[in-house]
């Protein structure tokens, strides 16, 4: 068990499929048999997508047959689709365990990331979450926030975790309510909470720059600074700021108590940690930390876990921990990118160790996306809420009861209904990733070999079967059933291994229950 290196070959065993390294590639996955290659100290080798690196990612990659690559570093990894995976990092750890992909994970989690023993604020899995994105992007007030979770009752959805998403606060690091669009954010508070929903707010770490608090911050020197030795300003998705040093221990005693205080004096439940990505930094960045990008990107991370409700849409490592992670912002479309990467992307997020993730805003959190004149496509918004819905989290922000007709936002109601009837099964799974590490939501080939190859179907734990519907006007979905007696959600039972065609109306959203192996 085991083995210090700088470049290392193992040979991949036939049959042999991995996971691993970044959420992004999950589309790619599983490795082995074509070429892929990943950078993760810089999240570089996907020339094609422009999301490399904007998701979670791990020094750490499990296989089908049992063994587990992991380092304390980042490394790089190339599949040579000749049967070789090469493997270039400091202090890499090779873990031969037998067995299947379960066995691998299991291992690689005991060792290297173990489980916190705790779980995420429970409502957040509890009812679907509402977040102020797309329904209003860069202009949430007071009124429209109110408004926003008057509609969710009205439309006959429970309450749940509602998200004010970004131009809340006066500036970029100035972490309080414009009071010109939030008058009174502590009573807007209030009243959510009497109406059942806890508040969280979107954070970034960057600075507006040449504001009062972008100087105040380098007057003490809290900001990453260049090789000149003066804060570095950096361009991001909203232009350009500065940054602060989450290794800085002050720095990041600063913005705790900044967000402790929205907490104690306005109410606020936990908040969004946006950014943090590691294409936000450079290798010549002077910190306080030596870690790099990957330092900057955990320690946002760590700041995320002192609070019970908390988002990341980026980080590295920190796989066992009470994290919520949402992956990253998708386009309005059902292909490759779209609907059709929700499956492997969260079944990538589990098996680097993050088990209480999220797929992106129903119908899509991309904003680019919505900024033409395409009507919305409500059959594609309703196969999204369907995918979602047996997710360990589901997020709603592009308001259904607004934008769809009274069919279709039937069928959405439809898909909050089923998870509902299921959250006792996703508590219990909540309950077991806290103290195991195990993914909520798995690959079919998690527990039954030879399924390695299934990116459109998943299992809730061990013994709950989804295909959801991920065609566009399709009538009937083929679905992969694996040995052992599955009650299918019209009470058929089917005997696996086997395979089978359903019928699929709108309202859709095929499952079995395993009653016997």
């Amino acid at each position: 068990m085991g083995a210090e290196s700088s470049k290392m070959t193992l040979s991949v065993i036939p049959h042999e499929r991995w996971w691993g390294g970044a959420v992004a590639d999950g589309q790619r996955m599983p490795f082995g048999d074509r070429p892929h290659r990943r950078n993760l100290a810089t999240s570089a080798g996907v020339a094609d997508d422009d999301h490399a690196g904007a998701n979670q990612s791990a020094p750490l990659l499990v296989s089908s047959a049992g063994r587990y690559v992991w380092s304390e570093q980042p490394f790089t990894f190339a599949f040579d689709g000749a049967g070789n995976l090469t493997v270039d990092g400091t202090e890499v750890v090779v873990g031969e365990e037998g067995g299947g992909l379960a066995s691998a994970f299991r291992s690689a989690a005991a060792r290297h990331f173990p489980a916190s023993g705790q779980t995420p604020a429970e409502v957040m899995f509890r009812a679907p979450q509402y977040n102020t994105w797309i329904e209003m992007p860069y202009q949430p007030n007071q009124e429209a926030v109110l408004g926003y979770a008057q509609g969710v009752l009205e439309a006959g959805f429970p309450p749940g975790l509602i998200m004010i998403d970004d131009r809340w606060s006066v500036d970029y690091g100035n972490w309080t309510f414009d009071r010109s669009l939030f008058p009174d954010a502590a009573t807007m508070v209030q009243q959510l909470h009497e109406m059942g929903f806890p508040v969280m707010l979107w954070l970034v770490p960057f600075v507006s720059p040449d504001s009062p608090n972008s100087r105040w911050l380098a007057e003490r020197g809290w900001l990453i600074k260049g090789a000149d030795g003066r804060p570095v300003v950096r361009e991001w998705w909203n232009g350009y700021s500065t940054i602060v040093d989450l290794t800085h221990p002050d720095a990041v005693a600063w913005l705790r108590g900044v967000l402790n205080e929205l907490r104690t004096v306005v109410g606020i439940d936990g908040f969004k940690f946006d950014a943090g990505d590691l294409r936000d930094y450079r290798p010549d960045d002077l910190t306080v930390g030596e870690d790099g990008a990957v330092g900057q990107c955990e320690a946002w991370a760590r700041l995320a876990s002192e609070f019970k409700f908390n988002e990341l849409r980026a980080c590295w490592k920190m796989g066992g921990q009470p994290l919520a992670q949402r992956l990253h912002d998708k386009p309005r479309t059902w292909g490759q990118g779209g609907l059709a990467s929700l499956i492997p992307e969260g079944i990538a997020e589990g098996l680097i160790g993050h088990a209480f993730n999220c797929p992106d805003m129903i119908g899509g959190g991309e904003l680019g996306s919505f900024e033409d004149d395409t009507p919305l496509d409500q059959e594609l918004f309703v196969r999204f809420a369907q995918c979602s819905a047996l997710f360990p989290m589901m997020q709603f922000s592009l308001a259904p009861w607004r934008v769809l007709d009274q069919t279709h936002l039937a069928a959405v109601r439809t898909a909050v209904e089923i998870r509902q009837e299921l959250m006792p099964d996703l508590v219990r799974l909540a309950s077991h990733a806290a103290s195991s590490g195990e993914p909520i939501l798995r690959p079919l080939a998690y527990h039954f070999a030879g399924y390695e190859e299934v990116r459109d179907q998943f299992l809730v734990g061990e013994d709950i079967l989804c295909a959801p519907v991920l065609e566009q006007a399709a009538t009937s979905r083929h679905v992969l059933i694996p040995p052992g007696q599955w009650k299918q959600d019209d009470g058929t039972v089917v005997v696996g291994p086997t395979e089978v065609d359903v019928e699929v109306t709108l309202e859709s959203l095929p499952r079995w229950r395993r009653i016997a192996a």
